[in-house]
């Protein structure tokens, strides 16, 4: 589930998703570049057909996997990093970092993460439900004021996207607002002012709907509570103990070099442009931070095995409800589609992808530079399907982009994407 704005807003009227603009993709010396060298550890072939050893010969067919996906989905570049105990990595670059002077991509980039964001906010929510400073089943009501239902909708409900309240992604004015001048700094009050003029979806804990609304609330609760800016608190709290020194929450347009060129359709004449230095504030809570393959390696396990966190309430996080979309569950931030647990991002310009697959202790890591779909598919879903139907057939990731009806559109890969 992205923070994508326009992809939001036009799932309404069609899919919950935007049409196709086909990017070329650059061939030669920049494709399929190992990143720095293969990263490929010899490791005994697993005698329960499980997680496979990955030798050379499993890295080829990853290999042709990921190209073709790159090749069919018109995608400039992306990050992949896949391992398990025992079985050795794989982490690789393909593609390019910029279009416009074919840099090729390489492992070491830093990358915009869109709702990957989320999970940084609830565990830091969480964390305050640790200290025993708030309660999950808190209204919202309690601690900010004039929220629509605010006595009804629990820090549990939104977390759990389940509140009710209209996604502000999807709003017409907001979608003006941000492709009209994609530079400038949003508020969170704008942000839920945009949700706000519209009326509640449905009653608290009655459905699932991806809204992006929900995590600004949460980002405030956390401001709040913790007494600090959410990216300070965060920072703090949830990057440094997690040993992630790559990972920023900015507060404004910066991104720190090296970083990747990303591209998006997502724009006020549907053209493709460059949306690299875009200003993140939209997503604030729900969107904005950056992180790198590394960091993103390690979080997946911090965040699925919960060690930020007592027993007690990971596992509180990992109750996942059910969804639109088959196979696929969401818990507290968090979703578990056929056994991988954690999260997509998708904002212009920017996809990614990071689970964890329990019973083998495997983690995988996608990275690419656009958010333009290839019929009507999110493209980290179709990368994420296409490894893990190699290394893991009993547990293929698919997250489909759900049909929305118009009464209650839900949005592609911001939401379970």
């Amino acid at each position: 589930m992205g923070c994508s704005p326009s992809r939001l807003r036009r799932a309404a009227v069609a899919l919950a998703a935007a049409g196709l603009l086909v990017v070329p993709v650059s061939a030669g010396g920049a494709y399929g570049v190992p990143a720095t060298a293969p990263v490929l550890t010899a490791a005994a072939p697993s005698p329960d057909g499980g997680f496979p050893e990955l030798d050379p010969a499993v890295a080829a067919r990853l290999d042709d996997a990921i190209r073709r996906v790159m090749d069919e989905a018109k995608v400039p570049g992306v990050i992949v990093g896949l391992s398990a105990p025992g079985k050795g990595d794989y982490v690789r670059a393909f593609g390019v970092a910029d279009k416009t002077d074919e840099a090729p991509m390489t492992a070491d980039l830093n990358m915009r993460i869109g709702s990957e964001t989320k999970t940084f906010t609830v565990t830091a929510l969480l964390e305050l439900v640790d200290r025993g400073e708030i309660g999950l089943d808190d209204p919202i009501g309690d601690y900010i004021d004039g929220v629509p239902n605010g006595d009804r909708i629990t820090l549990r409900d939104l977390a759990g996207m389940r509140s009710g309240l209209f996604n502000y992604s999807m709003d017409d004015d907001f979608f003006k607002a941000l492709t009209s001048d994609p530079d400038r700094p949003f508020t969170p009050q704008e942000l839920l002012d945009y949700s706000f003029k519209h009326p509640v979806q449905f009653q608290p804990g009655a459905e699932f709907d991806y809204s992006n609304t929900n995590l600004i609330l949460l980002g405030l609760v956390v401001e709040k509570i913790g007494g600090l800016p959410l990216n300070e608190f965060i920072e703090q709290n949830v990057l440094e103990p997690a040993g992630l020194h790559n990972t920023l929450f900015p507060t404004g347009a910066e991104f720190p070099a090296p970083h990747a060129h990303g591209y998006t359709d997502q724009t006020a004449t549907g053209e493709t442009e460059d949306a690299t230095d875009w200003n993140p504030s939209w997503g604030w809570a729900a969107g904005a931070m950056i992180s790198d393959l590394p960091d993103l390696r390690s979080w997946a396990r911090t965040l699925a095995t919960g060690t930020l966190l007592t027993p007690k309430t990971q596992a509180e996080r990992l109750k996942t409800g059910p969804t639109a979309i088959p196979g696929a569950g969401y818990g507290l931030g968090i979703f578990n589609v056929q056994g991988w647990i954690g999260h997509n991002g998708s904002l212009p310009g920017y996809e990614t992808l990071t689970i964890y697959l329990p019973e083998e202790r495997a983690t995988l890591v996608v990275l690419l530079n656009t958010d333009i779909l290839h019929d009507k598919a999110e493209p980290s879903t179709l990368f994420g399907q296409a490894i893990t139907e190699i290394v893991t057939p009993d547990h293929v990731f698919n997250l489909p982009v759900p049909v929305a009806s118009p009464s209650s559109p839900t949005p592609r890969s911001t939401g379970p994407s």
